[in-house]
């Protein structure tokens, strides 16, 4: 449409996924004033069904965010209906068919503005920034039942300065929240961390410490590794995304690793996390204007593979948004190629490599499969070995590109295939596909 569409300038997730039914949240201006508007696909991303407007009110409706797990979504979001910005919320019990009523989270009269919000279980994790204070504050609000009812606010940065852009992570009672604070005379990078699911919080601790300005962060979490990425300008006038992890639930963190080494404005990270996969977006200007490039770490952020950018036109492409689920990797973001800002997509069906995927209700006998891939890397062939699983016949092989391109599929009729005779270099992902069964692996 004509309209201005917007992802959220936060870090907030607009974007959610479990297992093929894929959740979009942005807000748009179609209707005189910025409301926000849904939209899904239940199929991997292939095919979207049409957008539904969430907020119908006469002022701004802004900045959300969106979570989900299995058929209950969750939805966030800044909101001027009573005059100043309050936090919003909304719930589907249904995969997003229908929508209950809009909750409202704060009620105080100064702003409340930019939420976050993560999910465990029927356990939702908002975390906001807050002026009630009379200075910019991070607060948070946990719903243990779904979202039916809500507890008190809670002041989880409560310092002199002004704190902002919180992100939030949670894995089972362990929540992890992240922000930048100016309390030390620059914007650095704050963590706090509640082991009790939100009863109690521990003393935040300082994550960067450089003269420069450290800010926009995203946390993510799997098991007991805690991963951020940040924009950070240590190294000039034009920030660079550094990453940091830990390996103890945030008791101790490793050294700050600088992931971009550009002469150029690298910013508003992304990040998403399934095992030890740790995948990156964010928004880079290194080609003249800001296009969305990703980068992947497969083990658990020790090391990082070569980014690759995502999009390639003359205009800007901002504010990314990344989610993963099962085999695939799914990025949104905002897009002017039309002249105006528009919502854009893109995934990659199996870029989530070392992946199985298993339906209990029904399945082909592959979860033995072995596939033996030699040589790695290759250079102009390589082949693959099958051993294991008692019906082969029913699987095909296929073979995608880095982008997510299916290049090649084959039959898995025999024991040993020789594929790549027409493979240039690169990386590649071989997934052994037994509908609906299915196991991915990476090769070079």
């Amino acid at each position: 449409d004509d309209s201005i569409s917007f992802t959220s300038f936060n870090n907030a997730w607009c974007v959610a996924s479990d297992i093929n039914i894929v959740h979009v949240v942005w807000f748009d201006d179609r209707d005189g004033n910025p409301e926000i508007y849904y939209k899904r696909s239940t199929d991997g991303g292939t095919i979207w069904q049409a957008d539904t407007r969430l907020t119908d009110d006469s002022l701004a409706s802004w900045s959300p965010c969106i979570v989900v797990s299995g058929p209950n979504v969750h939805i966030v979001w800044g909101d001027k209906c009573n005059g100043n910005i309050e936090i919003y919320y909304k719930h589907s019990f249904n995969g997003g068919i229908t929508w209950g009523l809009d909750t409202r989270l704060t009620s105080d009269s100064a702003l409340s503005d930019i939420p976050s919000m993560a999910i465990s279980d029927s356990f939702v994790h908002v975390v906001w920034t807050d002026y009630r204070d009379l200075n910019f504050e991070v607060y948070c609000k946990h719903s243990s039942d779904n979202g039916t009812t809500w507890g008190t606010d809670t002041n989880l940065s409560n310092d002199s300065a002004f704190s902002w852009y919180p992100s939030i992570a949670v894995s089972e009672s362990n929540i992890h929240v992240v922000w930048y604070d100016t309390r030390d005379g620059n914007a650095e990078i704050y963590y706090k961390r509640s082991t009790d699911a939100g009863t109690t919080w521990e003393t935040e601790i300082r994550l960067t410490n450089d003269d420069a300005g450290s800010r926009y962060p995203s946390v993510a979490v799997s098991g007991s590794t805690v991963h951020v990425a940040w924009s950070d300008n240590r190294d000039g006038i034009r920030p660079e995304i550094y990453y940091k992890r830990s390996t103890n639930e945030g008791i101790t963190w490793e050294a700050d690793d600088r992931l971009t080494n550009d002469a150029a404005w690298s910013s508003r990270s992304s990040l998403a996390v399934s095992g030890s996969n740790v995948h990156l977006v964010w928004n880079d200007d290194r080609n003249g204007n800001p296009e969305i490039y990703y980068m992947l770490s497969t083990d658990d952020g020790i090391s990082w593979e070569i980014e690759t950018r995502l999009t390639d036109d003359s205009l800007w492409s901002e504010y990314p948004s990344v989610a993963v689920s099962g085999c695939s990797i799914h990025v949104v973001w905002q897009d002017n190629r039309d002249g105006n800002d528009e919502i854009y997509y893109k995934r990659n069906p199996t870029g989530n490599a070392v992946y199985e995927e298993e339906n209990k209700n029904f399945r082909h006998k592959i979860t033995n499969l072995k596939l033996l891939c030699y040589p790695t890397p290759f250079t102009s062939e390589f082949s693959v070995k099958c051993s294991g699983g008692s019906d082969k016949q029913k699987v095909t092989l296929q073979v995608y590109n880095v982008s997510g391109r299916l290049v090649k599929s084959v039959p898995l009729t025999t024991n040993h295939l020789s594929l790549g005779t027409d493979l240039i270099p690169g990386i590649y992902f071989l997934k052994a596909d037994g509908k609906p069964v299915g196991k991915v692996v990476k090769v070079r």
